[in-house]
């Protein structure tokens, strides 16, 4: 049976209790239920196993900068049951890190690197936390707001 944001939202909430914060549904996009990042490798197992939600796909996981904190967006996607939600959990900006859910969902790895190496989002427990898009060597995180685009990389004018 499909469900819909809400009733997914509840049953979480009865499982997770207070780790589970809020459901946002706007109007032209996915349902987004915000949860405490310190028990997202326990709710994302819950998501993927549980026989009401079997969230088998991980079609994206973003990192975002909100100015103040740094987050992830885990969007979901159940091939059994046709329904999607949207996960998003909140870290601190100067200690940004959480558990990966590469274990959970294989495509979390390229994913996961995206996000630490764009937002410097560190993945504990990942296989192989490296850069993806830029050089090993690049200091940084090119999507952060305040990052600034350095003139040059080892001799050569940075283009922007």
């Amino acid at each position: 049976m499909k469900l819909e944001a809400k009733d997914i939202f509840k049953r979480l909430k009865v499982e997770f209790g207070e780790s589970v914060i809020e459901l946002k549904e706007e109007q032209g996009s996915d349902a987004v239920i915000t949860v405490d990042s310190k028990k997202i490798l326990d709710i994302s197992l819950s998501l993927r196993d549980n026989e009401d939600f079997l969230f088998d796909y991980l079609m994206s996981l973003s990192g975002m900068d909100y100015k103040t904190e740094l987050g992830v967006v885990y969007d979901l996607y159940s091939t059994k049951k046709n329904h999607k939600i949207g996960i998003k959990a909140i870290i601190d900006r100067e200690n940004p890190a959480l558990l990966s859910v590469e274990g959970v969902w294989k495509s979390a790895n390229w994913h996961e690197r995206e996000a630490y190496d764009m937002f410097g989002i560190k993945f504990e427990g990942h296989p192989n936390l490296i850069r993806i898009l830029c050089p090993y060597d690049w200091e940084g995180y090119p999507l952060r707001k305040d990052y600034k685009t350095p003139e040059y990389y080892h001799g050569f004018k940075v283009p922007y």
